[in-house]
């Protein structure tokens, strides 16, 4: 081990566990060429702090995240707050000189993700990365390699959806359903990630959204109680008054790629029946191939090429050592991996980027999940105006 990196994580709840879990558990799977050191977890619940740093593995926890990010001895910020906090912190970061990494969606309004974008390409010495995690899947990376090496020739059709069911009316008026704290509901949450899958495995831009259907079915939530229940739509026992909801419920939006294909996305958080169904399907001249999370593990391919007798999809188990992306510091073939995961896989390319080598596959940095964020802006204006948006338009 030829370097260490130390890590300040900001923010202890869902994306806090995950995050720690992978600072914890890359080094042990991955031969890193830097070592990522868990210096200090920040909270704003002093209580539970203590008790997260010492189940997690970090040596310090503050309060106080303006200090951490100032602090000498740190060398990565990681922002795992709720997206209304993640240009503060990012760019009081980046000014400190540090490497940030920072949830997704880059932030909760366009405008502080364009000066977010523009800080990382002035901090020269800093590297900056998004957690798309859904890229790690060793299927969703195979599937880049896939068309990248030409084996869907044109594409013609991108369609993808993510469907989650737990936003019902029972939900608390968590900070996910208030625009001044998140920016917009399920479209920012989940229309972001499908929207970064498909740039990443087409290796194409969106260049124009041409309508979009953007929809608020519960205006009024309870409020949250003061105790916490787990989740992501944690807040407690809810309580009788209610309070606005001022999100989007779901986004569905049709879109054209720089290639010429054409796309559909859609995002909710009420699709009953559905927990995680992240799925995306890529139809070209010849083959295809899809992707569902819930089958994480698994690959779908279609090579149009074959003899018609014989030709069919074909189920690619993503596992093999050498041969899939991620596999070979895992498991042996078939001894499936998880979410968890994702997130391992991403933190050895960060140290693998921070020490001048390349990442198995693609990172997006500030600079790439601005593209995401200005295409998840088109829609909105879609939604909004009933009207195709260009995303030369979107600055």
């Amino acid at each position: 081990m030829s370097d260490v990196c130390n890590v300040a994580l900001l923010g202890q709840k869902f994306m806090g566990r995950a995050h720690s879990n992978a600072y914890l558990k890359a080094a042990k799977f991955f031969n890193l060429p830097k070592l990522p050191v868990m210096h200090t977890i920040v909270g704003m619940d002093l209580i539970a702090l203590a008790p997260f740093a010492d189940r997690w593995g970090w040596k310090n926890y503050s309060t106080t995240w303006k200090d951490v990010v100032k602090n000498p001895e740190i060398h990565l910020v990681d922002v795992s707050t709720p997206n209304y906090m993640h240009a503060e912190q990012a760019l009081a970061a980046l000014a400190a000189g540090k490497h940030v990494a920072c949830e997704k969606p880059m932030a909760h309004t366009l405008k502080d993700a364009r000066a977010m974008r523009n800080a990382a390409v002035k901090s020269r010495r800093s590297r900056t990365f998004v957690w798309y995690n859904y890229r790690r899947c060793p299927a969703v990376a195979l599937a880049h390699k896939l068309v990248k090496a030409g084996r869907l020739g044109r594409i013609y059709h991108v369609r993808a959806a993510y469907l989650q069911s737990w936003g019902g009316p029972e939900t608390p008026l968590v900070w996910r359903f208030q625009k001044k704290y998140a920016g917009s509901g399920a479209h920012g949450d989940l229309n972001a990630h499908i929207v970064d899958m498909a740039r990443f495995i087409t290796g194409q831009e969106i260049v124009e959204v041409t309508g979009a259907i953007a929809e608020t079915f519960v205006p009024e939530r309870p409020l949250p109680g003061a105790s916490g229940r787990g989740g992501i739509g944690a807040g407690g026992p809810a309580r009788t008054r209610k309070g606005k909801s001022d999100v989007d419920d779901c986004v569905l939006f049709l879109a054209r790629f720089a290639g010429g294909a054409v796309g559909s996305f859609e995002a909710t958080r009420l699709a009953t029946g559905n927990q995680n169904h992240n799925t995306i399907e890529i139809n070209g001249e010849h083959g295809a191939l899809k992707f569902g999370f819930e089958d994480m593990n698994l690959l779908w391919f279609y090579d149009a090429r074959e003899e018609r007798q014989t030709a069919g999809w074909r189920r690619i188990m993503c596992t093999s050592a050498g041969e899939h992306p991620y596999a070979g510091a895992w498991w042996p073939d078939a001894h499936i991996l998880g979410y968890e995961h994702t997130f391992v896989n991403m933190v050895a390319d960060m140290m693998a980027v921070l020490a001048g080598q390349e990442p198995i596959v693609p990172l997006p940095d500030f600079a790439d999940a601005y593209e995401t964020q200005r295409v998840l802006e088109a829609a909105l204006l879609a939604a909004r105006h009933r009207a195709a948006v260009k995303l030369s338009e979107i600055k």
